[in-house]
Parts: structure tokens; C-alpha cells; sequence
């Protein structure tokens, strides 16, 4: 039983991150008892603060850290509880850490999970810092660009936010435009199947529409698809709110840890709540 008492967080206590995140690149090679995680991200200094902070504590959480370095140096650190603090920094640079984790092992179904053979994420509220060391808070955001390496024979599917912009068996990179919170951050691999269908915006853009699911439910996936091209349509109609992505993407499996997690551009479903075949 978890005796841990939780902690409550105050509105009143907020303070911004002294740190910005402009770019955020991850890389992922996946495997069957560890996944090396690699991230090479540019940080800057708030401009909006007017003291200036010369230290950065990143969250992180049950992380095997293997390498750190900030523009090809290795900076002065510290492991702390629950996170990774850095001093006598400047007022930008590009700090890259590598960290090993085991997603077969994390019974916490939090950040990077393998279940029932599959790579699947949950990352809100705080689960992106068990992927990497990083500010992991809803008011930084950050473009992402992510790059993911898998045996193919066990892995054919490799997912993750955004644009798919390089593909070859077993590897992938993703890029997604968009700013957005590490809590948004999604990454899927396996083996599914797919239904897949295309939706024409309203100023004429084509965008590809695919459903994974485990290979036995693939005949409950029209219901969602059909309900997902009206929800396309209302949001236009409504609110006049234009997809900005080449591809919307719904992953339902049968264990996934929460309901639904509205990731961007990669909506990962426990398939009770989105599968029908009426």
C-alpha cells in the first residue's frame, strides 16, 4: 500500500521557469530489456524574468543517467531527489543527455510502458520525466522532432506526434510543428492493424486518417472513423478550426492504463471507450 501523503500544489506559489525550451530533439532505440533514450535540447533564459537564474533543475524520475554534455561539454551537476540540477550556465546552450530506462519493468504505467508486447506512453500529468531529464511542466513548450529505432520483425509500427518525415524498416522520424507541453508527447510501437481513410478540410487540404488496433478488433474500428470525420467536420463548421497536421492518427488497444490521452495528432485510447461494432 502507498503511504505516501500527496503534496498539494498552490496557485498562489507558481513561479514561471527561469528556462525556455525553443527545440526539442528525442531519439529512441527500443528494445526487449532496455530503451536507450537520447535528447538534444536548446534551452534559453526567460526574458520575461528579470533576475536571471545560473542553475536548472530538471525533473526526472527512475533514469539511469549514461551521458551529459552542454555544447560538447560535460557541465558541473548534481542527481538530486527526483531530478537533475545544473549550474553555471549560460544564457542559452544546447544540453544532450542520454539515459537508459526499462519499459518492460514499469508496472507504474507511466512515461514509456511496454505492455502486451507494445511501446504505448502516458505522460500526463508527470510521466514524460520518467523518459528523459527534462522541465517537465505544462508552461514550457517546445517543438519536437523524434527519431524511433525498433526491430521490425517485432515492431512494424512506430508512432509518435506530428509529420512523418523519414521511414525506412525500423526506423522512423516524426516532426511535429506545433508547440506543445512534454505532457503531450506520445510515442506507440507494435504490431497493429490499421484502417485508414482521408479527410479534405475545409481549404482543400488532404489529411491522412488512420486507426491502429490489435489485429482482433480491426472490425470495430468504422464506427470511430465515421465519428471522427463528423468531429473533423463540426470543429470547422463550429468553430472554424482547421486540422494543421498531414495526418491524424487513433491508437485503441485493450490495456492501456487511462481512458483516452488527447496527445497531438496521436490519440491513444483503452479500446472499451472508442470501439463499436454496432
Amino acid at each position: 500500500m502507498n503511504t505516501v501523503k500527496p503534496q498539494a500544489i498552490y496557485r498562489k506559489d507558481y513561479q514561471p521557469s527561469a528556462y525556455l525550451i525553443r527545440t526539442t530533439e528525442l531519439s529512441f532505440d527500443l528494445s526487449e530489456d532496455e530503451t536507450i533514450v537520447s535528447s538534444k535540447v536548446h534551452y534559453y533564459q526567460n526574458p520575461n524574468l528579470t533576475s536571471q537564474e545560473p542553475s536548472l533543475f530538471l525533473n526526472g524520475v527512475n533514469l539511469e543517467l549514461i551521458s551529459i554534455l552542454i555544447d560538447g561539454v560535460q557541465p558541473n551537476y548534481q542527481l538530486v531527489d527526483e531530478g537533475l540540477e545544473i549550474s553555471d550556465l549560460a544564457d542559452e546552450f544546447i544540453l544532450e543527455i542520454t539515459t537508459r530506462i526499462h519499459p518492460e519493468k514499469n508496472t507504474s504505467l507511466n512515461g514509456l510502458y511496454q505492455s502486451s508486447g507494445n511501446f504505448c506512453t502516458q505522460c500526463e500529468a508527470h510521466g514524460f520525466r520518467q523518459i528523459t531529464y527534462y522541465l517537465d511542466r505544462p508552461d514550457v513548450l517546445s517543438v519536437f522532432t523524434v527519431h524511433i529505432k525498433a526491430n521490425p520483425s517485432h515492431y512494424p509500427v512506430l508512432l509518435s506526434n506530428g509529420n512523418l518525415i523519414s521511414s525506412k524498416p525500423g526506423e522512423v522520424t516524426w516532426h511535429d510543428p506545433s508547440l506543445k507541453p512534454c505532457y503531450l508527447f506520445a510515442l506507440v510501437a507494435g504490431d497493429f492493424a490499421v484502417l485508414e481513410d482521408t479527410y479534405t478540410t475545409i481549404s482543400g487540404n488532404e489529411v491522412a486518417l488512420k486507426i491502429y488496433v490489435e489485429s482482433h478488433n480491426i472490425d470495430k474500428t468504422q464506427f470511430a472513423m465515421d465519428s471522427l470525420k463528423r468531429s473533423f467536420a463540426w470543429d470547422e463548421q463550429r468553430f472554424g478550426l482547421e486540422y494543421d497536421l498531414d495526418v491524424y492518427m487513433i491508437v485503441a488497444v485493450d490495456d492501456f492504463n487511462m481512458g483516452a490521452m488527447e496527445n497531438k495528432g496521436l490519440n491513444i485510447f483503452n479500446s472499451t471507450y472508442v470501439l463499436a461494432n454496432p
